[in-house]
């Protein structure tokens, strides 16, 4: 899909006529790897045909692969939220989600959930509470417990792999410093990674006897959670497994760490009490803490600024 036929589907994709459902005002969201039209009651998520290295969107044939994708991982711990793939068709010069004609592209259809509902909001409005983070600690437990694990799986949880996305990581992040990040964090961090790695090999071993290496979420952050008429976590990585496939407790420290970001400590850490309580994973509770240790940068205000 070339820039303009890119331009063409965007606005296209505006129009009410292109949905069979009422959808009068239209919204469009964009990241930097999709289209997110918001259309009355539903949302339609469009990936853009880029390659990023770390993902690669750039047939259609990929894109639909990896629209089933999404659409099979999420329903995991969203699953009334997310619909089906749709078809994108064009008959002559009109552009119909599910028309006539020649698929052009595709599309995963979510329920609308109200963005008034994202816990990130919530935070804004002093609305989170501990009755929600226990909740969330038994939701995410109860889905680690169940998510698929074995020895294709465990791989992920190697020396050898943690250390090629630590690598990764820092090597993404060397053109930022003195931006984002300045080169005493960077050199304090990358110093303490080196450190960890070295001395945990055996803790590292003893995770994937335990099992604790798991398809998880990948991205478990507030902005990933809506609490409405039940508890939402979306938006998980389909498009690279290494991304996704780890120890439990990396999504685990990803939310304490955002929790921490927001300036509640408090909630940060009972979140990994409970979910500790919920887990049985008792040894969790240290790694956690080294890893979210290693996983951002401590700003003045006590917060803590991802670099993943």
């Amino acid at each position: 899909m070339m820039v303009m036929e890119q331009h063409t589907l965007v606005e296209a994709l505006m129009k009410p006529e292109a949905y069979d459902e009422d959808a009068r005002k239209i919204e469009l969201v964009q990241t930097h790897i999709s289209f997110v039209f918001l259309a009355g009651d539903y949302v339609y998520k469009v990936k853009k045909p880029v390659d990023f290295g770390f993902l690669d969107f750039t047939t259609l044939e990929k894109r639909k692969f990896f629209c089933e994708r999404e659409l099979e991982l999420n329903r995991r711990l969203a699953g009334d939220m997310y619909l089906e793939v749709v078809p994108i068709n064009r008959s002559g010069t009109q552009l119909k989600v599910k028309g006539a004609g020649e698929t052009i592209e595709y599309a995963v259809k979510m329920r609308r959930i109200p963005e008034d509902t994202m816990m990130s909001g919530l935070f804004e409005r002093n609305q989170v509470h501990k009755d929600l983070i226990d909740e969330l600690a038994k939701i995410i437990a109860e889905f680690h417990a169940k998510a698929e694990t074995g020895e294709a799986i465990n791989k992920f949880g190697s020396l050898e792999t943690v250390k090629f996305n630590w690598d990764e990581n820092f090597d993404q992040t060397r053109p930022f410093i003195g931006r984002t990040i300045d080169s005493n964090q960077f050199e304090v961090i990358h110093r303490q990674i080196q450190t960890f790695l070295n001395e945990n090999r055996t803790l590292l071993r003893t995770r994937i006897e335990q099992d604790r290496i798991r398809d998880c979420h990948g991205d478990l952050h507030s902005g990933n959670i809506f609490v409405a008429d039940r508890i939402y976590i979306f938006d998980c990585i389909e498009f690279n497994e290494r991304f996704r496939y780890s120890d439990v407790v990396a999504d685990v420290a990803f939310l304490a760490m955002d929790l921490d970001f927001k300036n509640r400590r408090d909630l940060s850490k009972y979140f990994v009490e409970r979910y500790v309580a919920y887990s049985q994973d008792r040894a969790l509770i240290n790694v956690a803490a080294l890893l979210q240790m290693l996983s951002g940068v401590c700003t003045r205000q006590g917060g803590w600024v991802p670099v993943r």
